[in-house]
């Protein structure tokens, strides 16, 4: 059985038209709504996890793409157990998944928001997102309020509008700020962010000081200290709770050693360390799964490009914006992540740039298991063994890290903090 097509139905159901022998490009047959049959889930999670970009499961469609990969796959194909009913040779499986989280996007209306919204939207996990920003928020609501899938959107805007746009939110996702230009590096744009940043966080530590914060803002080595220190102020910082997104440079990376290898993309796995800058971003090559060889000059190639693949995009659209697209998706992939952990799912892991005893640095970029209360464990195993030239770049990266950190934590604690 394939599948053949899936729906997201306008009644908070999505519906899954499976036939039994039409590939998975074929024209779906259909029944009439009274002639499907329910499908519940037996897993107590509901739904464990979810690509709007792949529906891989026990029904398999022969798409390759995925938020999560190859985890995510079986995650997904065990929280299914479906019965087919024959009607003559037609089938449809209906199942409701369990929409019970609430997101707030702050940053909404932007270049990264827009499609970051649209991606979550298509999450069964997700009952409610609220879109924010100090304006043409409400456009974007509107459209996104057409597609039919089961999460109710609304908008909020201007800054008397920011505390309702937190009310009961389980994750705050934080891409405001402008985006790079053509020349700017990363720390040219912190000046303007950092600002953002620090209002918006003080926002959240006034109305919902137990969510998970998800800084996407650039520079995130600077941006994730600021947090930090703001949320220290306020009395309610809970570290394992505030996350800077470094997601973007594990999909590229991803993408960049499947495509140099002619590997199967949802099978690779590349951890990425340290930061999300230049330099201190460090993919771990040596610890690439599945196992491959590498020349050095691949090793090379490779860390440069994936260190300066937001660089590429910037060069690429000729001063029209910067990395947005991949920067949405990859923000989804954690966001799915971490909501499969607040769902009680035990086994989720991510790279992700968290207060850290990892190296001497007090912040730091590696993989990480989430749960329900945020960062259960930071994952020590991914430094050991390091290769010479990932040991080299690793001692490189540090004083430039370091810098970020203390230039991040003085700024946010010259400034006043609104009661």
């Amino acid at each position: 059985m394939k599948l053949t097509s899936c729906k997201m139905a306008a009644a908070s159901t999505a519906n899954f038209f499976t036939t039994s022998t039409a590939p998975c490009n074929s024209k779906p047959y259909m029944v009439s709504k009274s002639k499907s049959f329910g499908l519940r889930f037996n897993s107590p999670n509901y739904l464990r996890s979810f690509s709007g970009l792949k529906a891989a499961t026990s029904v398999n469609c022969e798409s390759e793409s995925s938020f999560l990969g190859k985890e995510s796959t079986a995650a997904l194909r065990d929280s299914f157990a479906p019965k087919a009913v024959k009607q003559n040779r037609d089938t449809v499986t209906r199942f409701q998944p369990r929409a019970s989280f609430k997101v707030a996007i702050l940053g909404a209306a932007g270049g990264i928001g827009q499609p970051l919204a649209l991606l979550i939207k298509m999450s069964p996990l997700v009952s409610t997102l609220h879109l924010y920003d100090i304006a043409n928020v409400r456009g974007v609501t509107a459209d996104l309020s057409h597609c039919n899938t089961p999460s109710q959107v609304l908008d909020f805007t201007g800054t008397a509008e920011l505390p309702n746009s937190l009310k009961g939110v389980d994750v705050v996702v934080i891409p405001a700020g402008v985006p790079r230009k053509p020349g700017m590096t990363r720390d040219d744009l912190f000046n303007i962010n950092a600002n953002i940043v620090k209002d918006l966080v003080e926002a959240v530590a006034d109305t919902c000081p137990d969510a998970f914060i998800h800084i996407i803002s650039n520079p995130v080595n600077l941006t994730v200290p600021i947090a930090a220190e703001v949320l220290k102020q306020k009395g309610v910082y809970d570290p394992k709770k505030l996350f800077g997104v470094t997601t973007p440079d594990v999909v590229r990376a991803n993408t960049f050693v499947a495509q140099k290898k002619n590997l199967k993309l949802i099978d690779v796995d590349v951890p990425v360390v340290g930061g999300h800058a230049g330099i201190t971003i460090l993919p771990l090559l040596s610890k690439i799964k599945p196992s491959v060889s590498l020349t050095d000059e691949e090793v090379e190639e490779l860390t440069v490009r994936i260190q300066n693949a937001g660089t590429e995009v910037v060069d690429a659209k000729a001063g029209a914006g910067s990395a947005t697209l991949s920067m949405a998706y990859a923000a989804t992939r954690f966001m799915e992540s971490s909501l499969r952990a607040l769902d009680g799912d035990s086994d989720v892991y991510e790279c992700s740039y968290v207060q850290s005893e990892l190296t001497e640095l007090p912040f730091f970029s590696s993989r990480v298991k989430l749960g329900k209360n945020g960062v259960e464990a930071v994952i020590p195993s991914d430094l050991q063994g390091l290769t010479e030239y990932e040991a080299k770049a690793l001692e490189a990266l540090k004083p430039e890290l370091k810098a970020s950190i203390e230039k991040g934590v003085a700024f946010a604690n010259k400034q006043p903090v609104a009661a």
